[in-house]
């Protein structure tokens, strides 16, 4: 089932940077942004993680914490935070439950090979952990300001 604006956010629980766990049942109450990412330190995640860490301070001011996820393993999360000082928990869905979950994992293509991986998308969650808005296939430029912009809406 294709989850889109309105459905409930399929629960979940990760390890995440920093020593944290992230949880769906962690954040009710609280409004936030999942994102979902293919590999920490490429170059367009590298910008993508980049640009929601330059976006906290506004997203925290009005009470929206971020999330990357993606199915690299502990170690590649916590050296690529380091690197880029990205202060947001990046969890690790090994096993790739959450990403299937999300609707995240599809056949991509690329030189005429098909293979499947992580389809960069962004979900924004409301406090009931209702979708409020989905993007798919994200473009990295101008993403986080699309965020930024729809989490006012929501606020």
């Amino acid at each position: 089932m294709e989850l889109t604006a309105g459905s409930h956010a399929p629960a979940f629980s990760m390890p995440a940077t920093a020593g944290r766990t992230v949880s769906l049942e962690g954040f009710k109450g609280k409004p936030f942004v999942l994102y979902f990412y293919p590999k920490a330190d490429t170059p367009g995640c590298t910008k993508e993680a980049c640009a929601f860490q330059e976006a906290l301070p506004q997203l925290g001011h009005i009470g929206i914490e971020v999330v990357g996820v993606s199915k690299d393993k502990m170690p590649a999360l916590e050296k690529f935070a380091a690197k880029y000082n990205l202060t947001f928990p990046l969890a690790s869905d090994e096993a790739g439950t959450v990403v299937e979950a999300f609707g995240a994992w599809v056949e991509k293509s690329m030189y005429g090979k098909k293979y499947m991986g992580i389809d960069r998308s962004t979900f924004l969650i409301d406090k009931t952990g209702t979708i409020a808005q989905v993007w798919r296939n994200v473009k990295v430029p101008g993403h986080a300001k699309a965020v930024m912009d729809a989490v006012a809406a929501l606020a």
